[in-house]
């Protein structure tokens, strides 16, 4: 599938010709000079015209309504695949209303329930602008709510998976590795992993109060080892004070199997939490990306209308087409396109070259025609 198409029109201008008769010329010259260019005509229906003041009035707003509108797509389809894959789920190709999005536009049929013809462009515009703006603050909450949780479960994941210097130590304590009793407490001191010898040798003679031989290894990780040791509760400051002077860390630990099951559960119920709600938010995905992407191509529609008018004057007379040429095949392209064109200047507008515009499609380069670039990705 290609994933950049060219969206033109081309003025019927010859007498007796008609869209038919310059459709059939194109797909001719295509056919001979560049047949490996895909090419679709697209159906631009008739619109409402109205004065020719409200369309450079509606035009001002045309470009950067489209970069909104397209905008707006982009960030869905990023959001869809970013879901996907924290899904595990192959991509596989989006649709809009059943069918894939390349064979949506080269096929595209104006919904008249959706966008009334006869309905004034400007109104066509704001409804398309209002109906986008509403599912883009749609997926701003959404995907905040949904990364809301990611981040409570990223900071919980860290603390059960850093350094032995800060993550929580309750999945590496067992009930018979502590020592509690009404004069001795077991400490847990975070020792530097090649400091473990000078441990186990001074460790006794940190506080006179220490029981022999108590420290045993729990675990140990690229940085540190967890040790226990236990002694007198009456020296436990003392023995810290000793401890970090030779740059071993004590961490305060309180060892209950009731809050580590309570802490299990509530990961649990946080995972299965992400995972609905990920589900529910790439289902809303799939069905926004497809109205967006729908209202977007209706939106290029108008703009092929409107620009065509402008460019080539009234009343419409143009045929509009969707082609895919190859980077290298760019180029003879719009050279068959331009001999189609022929000559023609609008009425209302001066040659391009001759103001030094890029024209309302916004490219880089301008051309005797209405032309402007869709990406899908």
């Amino acid at each position: 599938m290609a994933t950049r198409y060219w969206i033109v029109s081309l003025p019927v201008q010859s007498p007796g010709a008609t869209a038919n008769s310059l459709w059939a010329r194109l797909q001719d010259s295509i056919s001979r000079h560049s047949f490996d260019t895909p090419l679709y005509r697209f159906n631009v229906p008739d619109l409402r015209v109205g004065t020719l003041d409200s369309l450079l009035a509606l035009s001002d707003d045309l470009v950067k309504s489209n970069v909104f509108v397209e905008g707006v797509s982009h960030k869905i389809r990023r959001q869809i695949e970013e879901l996907e894959r924290a899904g595990g789920i192959e991509s596989g190709a989006l649709t809009v209303d059943g069918v894939p999005v390349d064979t949506y536009l080269t096929r595209f049929v104006w919904d008249e329930g959706k966008f009334p013809t006869m309905s004034p462009l400007k109104e066509i515009v704001g409804s398309i602008q209002s109906q986008v703006a509403k599912i883009e603050d749609d997926i701003k909450v959404r995907s905040a709510e949904y990364n809301n949780l990611r981040s409570q479960l990223s900071a919980i994941n860290r603390k059960q998976s850093g350094s032995l210097a800060v993550r929580d130590l309750s999945n590496l304590v067992k009930s018979e590795d502590m020592v509690t009793s009404e004069h001795l407490v077991t400490l847990l001191a975070i020792v530097p992993k090649y400091s473990q010898k000078d441990w186990l040798s001074s460790y006794e003679s940190l506080d006179t109060f220490v029981v022999p031989r108590s420290s045993k290894k729990l675990y140990e990780d690229n940085e540190y080892a967890l040790y226990t040791v236990t002694l007198f509760a009456k020296v436990v400051d003392n023995f810290k004070v000793r401890a970090r002077e030779k740059s071993f860390q004590v961490r305060d630990f309180e060892h209950s199997p009731e809050a580590q099951e309570s802490r299990k559960e509530e990961l649990e119920k946080l995972l299965q939490d992400q995972e609905a709600m990920r589900t529910s938010l790439l289902q809303w995905c799939y069905a926004s990306y497809s109205e967006v992407f729908s209202s977007w191509m209706h939106f290029c529609a108008v703009r092929v209308f409107v620009e065509s008018i402008l460019r080539y004057g009234l009343p419409p007379s143009f045929l509009s087409a969707v082609l895919a040429p190859s980077a290298k095949g760019e180029k003879k392209v719009r050279s068959i396109l331009e001999e189609l064109c022929g000559n023609v200047n609008s009425i209302y507008w001066k040659s391009e070259d001759d103001i030094g515009i890029a024209g309302l499609g916004g490219e880089s380069e301008t051309h005797p025609y209405v032309s402007f670039t869709i990406n899908f990705v």
